[in-house]
């Protein structure tokens, strides 16, 4: 839990209030700390904020105000005068515990102490780096929207906000972290949302004690579900702000962290992270068509390597029909250590094409076709078949929506062709029995993960396999126990 600070309140000392400020902000340690002496109606003020978070246009705006100050227009409740009539500005605000100042002007507002006032005024001209909203790389659409949200949680709110205009749409702010202090806002629909799952996600947010989230939604997401030993996710990440608005209507709770491109999205399901903006951007039955091929895609990055290294292992398993299915040269290698060396082989070609410069991307796909792949298999290495599957079951695994699934899906296939190898029919069966008992006993905030096959829902199950006109669609999850139903 959150320890509370000590609290230092703000005096009408002025001498004493710059000293604190001065020593705990570090002015004369930090070159980007600034502390701006000033003095209007004749008594002394001053500013505290950070260089590059604040608007200068606006702060120049504010002190050319207060320079047509009179000493006669603060003799009678200084405080109320200024904000009320000598600071032209709309966010402001106030706080009289030093602490909390301290606090404030690291997140961005300016601080302004003023000489006789035990209250010093908040005046938020923040402004940050921030790059244009675009199309986000992983979840891009043929048709659709082609902004994306940005690292500033403002502008993701904003954006939010822009496809929400509903009165019960609540953007909750909270800070996480002792040392980062970073901005985290909770984002639902008042009148959908299930309340006790609202509490929940806030109670597991304020728990959180610990120094800062150097990973940001990544971090919040392993403290609030604990996790560890768990590779799927428990909550889906999205840069598309209509994505986020979809589940926003449906029920959904989304977490945005201020520093991050992506959102949490809670709670979801093992199917939720199968569903692509694609297919709400074409015709009911071509989106039906899409999710089915990606569907097929990942079932088979998942079990058409361990099922085929199976046959090729144990051929009597195959009819004569199907008898072709079987390897004709293993090469040099066993079959089970090819599989293995071209799992790794792939990571490592993901990881190498990350860090390589665009311009040199070209060349790495042909040195890896090339050879890596001709090569392997003219040397006898590998062979044409291990090649050919392996290539299959890579298009399945980058079909995948959810990034996070299928490399959790990859894992799973490396596990499975393990048992497999060492246990044949067997270590097949128990893998994938593993396997299922393992998602059923998943939950993210009592949500079954593989809800609605297990426990059975035959309408959401439906729902699920076929991409439904819009208009049909008249009922909310039920899983979620919206307060609003229907739609």
């Amino acid at each position: 839990m959150h320890k509370p600070h000590k609290r230092v309140p703000l005096t009408e000392n002025f001498t004493e209030n710059i000293a604190y400020l001065h020593k705990r902000l570090g002015v004369d340690k930090s070159f980007d700390v600034i502390q701006v002496d000033l003095k209007y109606a004749n008594r002394k003020m001053a500013l505290f904020l950070i260089d590059g978070f604040v608007k200068d246009d606006i702060m120049l705006y504010i002190m050319r105000a207060l320079s047509h100050l009179k000493e006669s227009d603060l003799d009678d409740q200084p405080l109320d005068t200024l904000m009320k009539t000598h600071i032209p500005y709309i966010e402001i605000g106030t706080e009289d515990d030093l602490e909390i100042i301290i606090d404030q002007v690291l997140s961005g507002p300016v601080a302004m102490i003023v000489e006789g006032v035990s209250t010093a005024i908040l005046i938020d001209a923040r402004t940050y780096p921030v790059r244009g909203p675009e199309e986000p790389d992983v979840e891009r659409v043929v048709r659709g929207a082609r902004d994306g949200f940005v690292e500033t949680i403002v502008f993701n709110t904003a954006m939010t906000r822009r496809r929400i205009r509903d009165r019960s749409l609540r953007m909750e702010y909270m800070q996480i972290g002792r040392r980062s202090k970073t901005d985290i806002c909770i984002s639902y629909l008042e009148d959908i949302a299930d309340p006790s799952h609202v509490a929940e996600i806030k109670k597991a947010l304020e728990s959180i004690d610990t120094d800062g989230l150097p990973m940001a939604e990544k971090t919040i997401e392993e403290f609030i579900f604990k996790e560890f030993k768990n590779p799927y996710p428990l909550a889906r990440y999205t840069e598309r702000p209509d994505t986020a608005a979809s589940h926003l209507f449906e029920g959904h709770v989304i977490i945005i962290v201020d520093g991050s491109p992506s959102v949490l999205i809670t709670p979801t399901t093992f199917f939720h992270h199968l569903q692509h903006a694609e297919e709400y951007r074409q015709k009911p039955i071509i989106g039906t068509y899409l999710r089915g091929v990606r569907f097929l895609g990942v079932w088979l990055s998942l079990f058409m390597l361990p099922l085929w290294f199976l046959l090729a292992i144990t051929p009597e398993l195959l009819p004569d029909a199907l008898a072709y299915i079987g390897v004709d040269d293993s090469g040099v290698v066993p079959l089970l250590f090819q599989f293995l060396i071209i799992e790794v082989g792939l990571d490592l070609l993901r990881m190498a094409a990350i860090h390589t410069p665009s311009s040199l991307a070209t060349a790495l796909g042909l040195v890896a076709a090339v050879l890596i792949g001709q090569v392997a298999v003219e040397v006898g290495l590998f062979s044409n078949e291990v090649i050919l599957y392996l290539s299959i079951a890579a298009i399945g695994t980058f079909a995948t929506p959810s990034y996070e699934l299928s490399i959790a899906n990859r894992l799973f296939r490396i596990f499975l062709l393990l048992t497999t190898g060492l246990f044949g029919v067997v270590g097949f069966v128990v893998g994938v029995t593993f396997w299922v008992l393992f998602l059923v006993r998943l939950k993210g905030f009592d949500v079954p993960y593989l809800w609605p096959l297990l426990p059975f829902n035959r309408e959401a199950l439906k729902d699920v396999l076929l991409r439904a006109p819009i208009p049909l669609k008249h009922h909310r999850p039920k899983i979620l126990h919206p307060k609003d139903p229907d739609r």
